[in-house]
């Protein structure tokens, strides 16, 4: 049955108007996005074949544009609706992160990382590059892995940081397997880069590591 034809009160998009965004499921969601179903299938009936091919929006996220373009029913032009949606919600998140200081609203900076980086499929090593008053100068992606490790050389962060004439840095970066937990070579990595950066006067303020459901600090663990 076409979205058309059900109770107004079930429709996505009324239903959006009247009880607000949160009262959506993933699949109504997507199917504002989506906007029309196909014969014998909604729009959120295609939304819950893609969470179902999925597995979760963030598998949906970290899938490629082929993949979700041959979902039967969704297609090229359903793929860069859905792909719109998401970059605007990832430089809505860079605008709230970037407006102060970095440390008088942690909150902002954590859920643009963790937004940015739980869906990679690839580990992603990022800096956030910050003035004296932890204003955000930049936030710059420094290298991309396998699906098991990333290479970070401490002699181009170091450059990176004088580039952008940093202060201080916060560090982070995503592990493709979900877990929100920092390895041996997490904490040796990271004592490398505080210690490379103390050359140049630029302070480590935190370093995260971004699960798909969660995201691990190192300065709230006591690890810097």
């Amino acid at each position: 049955m076409p979205i058309t034809d059900w109770p107004e009160g079930e429709r996505p998009r009324e239903k959006l108007l009247a009880r607000g965004a949160s009262a959506l499921s993933d699949a109504e969601l997507l199917a504002i996005f989506l906007r029309t179903g196909v014969r014998g299938k909604s729009a959120v009936d295609l939304g819950r074949d893609l969470l179902d091919r999925h597995g979760s929006l963030n598998g949906l996220f970290a899938a490629d544009d082929r993949e979700i373009a041959t979902t039967s029913g969704v297609g090229t032009a359903k793929c860069a609706q859905l792909r719109a949606a998401y970059e605007v919600a990832r430089r809505a998140l860079a605008e709230t992160a970037q407006a102060g200081d970095a440390l008088a609203s942690p909150q902002a900076v954590r859920r643009y990382l963790q937004f940015s980086l739980a869906h990679r499929p690839h580990e992603v090593f990022v800096a956030v590059w910050l003035d004296a008053q932890h204003r955000i100068l930049k936030m710059q992606e420094l290298f991309a892995g396998t699906l098991t490790q990333t290479s970070v050389y401490p002699r181009e962060v170091v450059k990176d940081a004088l580039r952008q004439n940093a202060a201080a840095v916060i560090f982070a970066h995503n592990h493709p397997s979900g877990l929100a937990e920092p390895s041996q070579a997490d904490q040796l990595l990271t004592e490398t880069l505080k210690r490379a950066l103390d050359l140049v006067d630029v302070k480590v303020l935190d370093h995260f590591v971004v699960g798909r459901g969660a995201i691990m600090s190192f300065a709230e663990r006591g690890m810097l």
